[in-house]
């Protein structure tokens, strides 16, 4: 059974970097085979990993939409939508990469994360780990893109106002009855030690602390080079750090 990761916060807080950081960290420790799921409409994730995105459900749902009366003979609307976003998974580097992309019209967006949630049921079991990208904020939590989550790692940044906004969005996840194994927050962008009053607020917030991500500088340096993360050297020390992190509490747990 595949181990679900989910990585979430509020805006800014770097949680697409964590994500896709965590994912390099999966891969260069050989732990198994990673789905990347780009829950977020902004999608982005795949630049971070320097994987070309072929296609999203979103755009595919629009392109179906758009020629009904063209679909292939005694292909439904539904098997057709299956069929092209299996077919738009970017494979790269060892991973499989699901977008989702923007959807488009009212309505669309509750359509479009339904299809993401259905096809995850039938896809995640196929690799040892599915790390999930969410939106950043609170308001796509309660779609429930994934009904049971082992790990999900709140993303924070070196604040007070962050820490107590992903106190806020872990209460959330938990007030509407998704199964999540273990919590952990994760204090990013950080420049030096935690001030005593956020250390207070992690304390107060009962979120585990997995671990603090110095600031670095290389990331904006790729970001501006348009390069992907795997470019960041293995010395960096966020690297070194989410080594640990995922070490510890993802690839230790059985």
């Amino acid at each position: 059974m595949t181990r679900i990761i989910a990585v979430t916060g509020k805006g800014g807080t770097g949680k697409t970097t964590v994500a896709a950081l965590i994912i390099r960290a999966i891969l260069d420790k050989k732990a198994g085979s990673v789905l990347a799921v780009d829950a977020d409409p902004n999608s982005t994730l795949g630049e971070t990993l320097g994987i070309k995105v072929k296609d999203t459900i979103a755009g595919i749902c629009e392109d179906t939409r758009a020629k009904l009366d063209k679909l292939p003979a005694g292909m439904s609307k539904d098997r057709y939508i299956e069929y092209r976003i299996h077919e738009s998974l970017a494979e790269e580097k060892g991973i499989s990469l699901l977008t989702m992309g923007r959807p488009e019209g009212p309505g669309c967006y509750c359509y479009v994360n339904s299809l993401l949630r259905d096809m995850l049921k039938g896809l995640s079991d196929g690799y040892d780990f599915t790390v999930i990208d969410n939106e950043a904020g609170m308001e796509h939590i309660s779609r429930k893109t994934a009904s049971r989550i082992d790990i999900l790692f709140v993303v924070s940044d070196f604040s007070v106002m962050g820490v107590r906004s992903a106190l806020r969005i872990h209460k959330l996840v938990y007030s509407l009855g998704i199964d999540v194994g273990r919590s952990f927050l994760v204090v990013n962008k950080a420049k030096g030690a935690l001030s005593p009053q956020i250390e207070l607020e992690v304390k107060d917030s009962g979120l585990n602390l997995a671990g603090i991500l110095a600031f670095e500088q290389g990331i904006e340096n790729l970001s501006l080079q348009n390069k992907p993360l795997f470019d960041l050297p293995a010395s960096a020390d966020i690297m070194k750090s989410i080594n640990r992190i995922t070490e510890e509490k993802i690839c230790r747990v059985k």
